[in-house]
């Protein structure tokens, strides 16, 4: 099962547990499971809430008074010698071990004497805990994540006054996608920090797939902005070709002319565009122009972005991401009576395709003086004779 975190609102370890419940776990089942930590004195229950016009679920955990201090060694132990399934255990301790770890950093103590307060609280141990339940009994294996929304301002704490975000929480999430939002406060606690370090495998626009459940979990304060998780419960889409995320640019223009845009398309894709071309457009005031449509791997939109800026001189480019499937395929090289050709090949069986590659051809035609369609024939018979014998 795949599961979609909006964090429109920040991430709390509340804030996920009360989506995970929202989704379906029960709490009698939360209840039973925890009872496995040698953790006396708390209960945990779970109610509907409102935030900003928007239902979800708060999960609330009271400890008794008199809780001890517990370092990150004390909870390891705790967490490493239950009865928990040993998926469950595992998530547990990365959590908790990546916010030792920030924690320790944070305020320049060893790992393994970081005195646990408002994170290691009764409370964020059920928290961080009962996520790691609640994600194995609803069998989710993959999670993606939205940009985190962090808020600004200020925060009290144990320690004093401290900066949004929280130092161990910036730690936490340094190298991924973050932003301030609306809302002045904390809005993504170090809890919530960690199970988002911990669990989530990227972060990226939900990908396609058939929505089986939604959960949202709620905070505890009331904000302007709703004080909720959204958690998508989804199934991949069935496919027949693996999906993969690209960055499609796109930009209008009517002031080059057709030699220089030509021109401009060759050097985006030896620049590393995916693919890249253009189409005539009626633009504003009647004026005949072009578009010009390139398509580019994430990693390399911003600086291909730059390019079309740079080619064309146009004042702006459209971005967008999707999704695309990419059939499996191998490029080889094979002999022919033409010389050594490279040929593409995919599918499998009946399916089976091969193809000369183009640049080949076109050369071949050139040096022989045959069409360019003749050639192209005579090298895809020739090539899968000689794929048939390699077997």
């Amino acid at each position: 099962m795949f599961a979609y975190l909006d964090c429109f609102s920040g991430v709390s370890g509340d804030k996920f547990l009360g989506a995970l419940v929202d989704a379906g776990v029960r709490v009698d089942d939360l209840r039973e499971r925890l009872a496995c930590l040698d953790l006396p004195g708390w209960t945990i229950g779970a109610s509907p809430a409102s935030r900003a016009g928007l239902a979800g679920t708060l999960v609330s955990v009271r400890a008794e008074a008199g809780q001890p201090s517990r370092t990150w060694r004390d909870i390891e132990a705790m967490i490493a010698g239950s009865g928990l399934e040993d998926a469950v255990r595992g998530r547990a301790l990365a959590a908790f071990g990546v916010l030792a770890e920030a924690e320790a950093k944070a305020h320049g103590v060893a790992v393994d004497d970081v005195h646990f307060h408002e994170v290691g609280a009764v409370d964020s141990i059920i928290d961080i805990v009962g996520t790691a339940i609640g994600l194995e009994l609803l069998g989710i294996d993959r999670i993606w994540a939205s940009p985190v929304c962090v808020g600004f301002g200020t925060v009290r704490t144990r320690h004093g006054v401290l900066p949004v975000p929280a130092p161990a929480t910036a730690e936490l999430l340094r190298g991924f996608p973050t932003y301030g939002g609306q809302v002045e406060g904390e809005m993504t606690t170090p809890t919530g920090a960690a199970l988002i370090k911990a669990f989530v495998d990227r972060f990226a626009p939900m990908p396609p797939g058939t929505t089986v459940a939604e959960g949202w979990g709620a905070g505890s304060r009331q904000t302007p902005v709703a004080n909720l998780l959204r958690l998508t419960l989804a199934e991949d889409v069935e496919t027949t070709s693996p999906l993969e995320q690209v960055a499609v640019l796109e930009t209008t223009v009517d002031h080059i002319t057709a030699e220089h845009l030509a021109a401009a398309v060759d050097i985006l894709l030896d620049l590393g565009a995916l693919d890249a071309w253009t189409r005539p457009v009626h633009m504003k005031k009647n004026r005949l122009g072009a578009e010009l449509t390139v398509i580019a791997r994430l990693a390399d939109a911003e600086r291909l972005s730059g390019a079309v800026m740079l080619q064309t001189g146009t004042l702006g480019v459209r971005r967008t991401v999707t999704w695309r499937a990419v059939a499996e395929r191998e490029l080889l090289t094979v002999t022919t009576s033409f010389g050594d050709v490279r040929v593409k090949v995919s599918g499998e069986g009946e399916g089976r395709r091969v193809r000369p590659e183009n640049d080949d051809v076109v050369a071949i035609a050139r040096a022989t003086g045959k069409p360019v369609d003749t050639v192209a024939r005579l090298l895809t018979a020739e090539a899968v004779e000689v794929l048939r014998e390699r077997g």
